[in-house]
């Protein structure tokens, strides 16, 4: 299972979510994310790619006005991807991924 962590910004956007955004994006994590991880490809629907002009920062998709961008960090456990989840939130978060 990869281990993850959050910049304080992203805490902060995911704490501003709704009870059932929280909970949407929890489940995309786990359900779709996660695996697409493990298996070294993701599902087309998440439309995970990488932020242009902002190398090594990727973003996906989690609902209809849902993206979040994240980074891979330095493995917390051997073999285990580390994620940095940077932003969470709509569109908006685009101004600063």
């Amino acid at each position: 299972m990869p281990t993850f962590s959050f910049t304080t910004r992203a805490k902060r956007d995911f704490q501003a979510l709704t009870t059932t955004e929280q909970q949407r994006f929890r489940q995309v994590v786990v359900h779709q994310f996660v695996p697409g991880l493990k298996a070294g490809s993701f599902r087309p629907g998440l439309r995970v790619k990488g932020i242009q002009g902002a190398r090594g920062i990727y973003e996906m998709t989690w609902a209809p006005d849902g993206r979040a961008t994240w980074q891979y960090g330095k493995q917390q456990r051997p073999g285990e991807a580390h994620i940095i989840w940077r932003r969470i939130g709509g569109h908006r978060i685009f101004s600063g991924p």
